[in-house]
């Protein structure tokens, strides 16, 4: 039988992901893209898509990459203002990559999290885990916490201004 040949089943509606579709499972979405920017010791990493366990294979190695590569690094920058949805396989992730860089001492900051990544992230308290950063403003108070452990809104949602 010719592996190749076409099922004749047609997309399901909100699925068309492009070139990516072979990797996905039955309920689950394309891996998003993951770039990589070397400065010194500073490693920006840059999330378009969703951040699901898709995620996982991608941003592991890119980081893997980036700390075998500068063994000085001391600082990793995650840039998810583009990520449009996170789950908690996605939280995973963001989890696991900080604990791959803690023995190396590598601040793991997040950049610009939309709405979909900070919300899950402060009712769980994750939040308080990472430092986080909005890219117009510079670098929040310490670990991404609020204020007097206030949950005020930060300008760094989809519906956020900026200073």
């Amino acid at each position: 039988m010719d592996q190749s040949e076409p099922t004749g089943e047609e997309p399901t509606a909100g699925h068309d992901r492009g070139a990516d579709d072979q990797h996905d499972g039955p309920d689950g979405p394309a891996a998003p893209e993951v770039t990589a920017e070397l400065d010194g010791e500073i490693s920006r990493v840059t999330v378009t898509g969703e951040l699901t366990e898709a995620a996982r294979r991608p941003l592991v190695r890119v980081v893997t990459d980036q700390l075998l590569s500068v063994p000085t690094l001391s600082r990793l920058e995650l840039d998810l203002g583009a990520v449009t949805y996170m789950n908690s396989a996605g939280m995973a992730v963001l989890v696991q990559l900080q604990r791959m860089t803690q023995p190396r001492a590598v601040t793991v900051a997040l950049v610009s999290p939309p709405q979909a990544v900070a919300r899950p992230l402060q009712l769980t308290g994750l939040w308080r885990r990472f430092e986080v950063v909005d890219d117009a403003a510079g670098p929040a108070d310490g670990g991404g916490s609020p204020p007097s452990g206030a949950q005020a809104r930060r300008p760094d949602g989809p519906g956020g201004r900026s200073a």
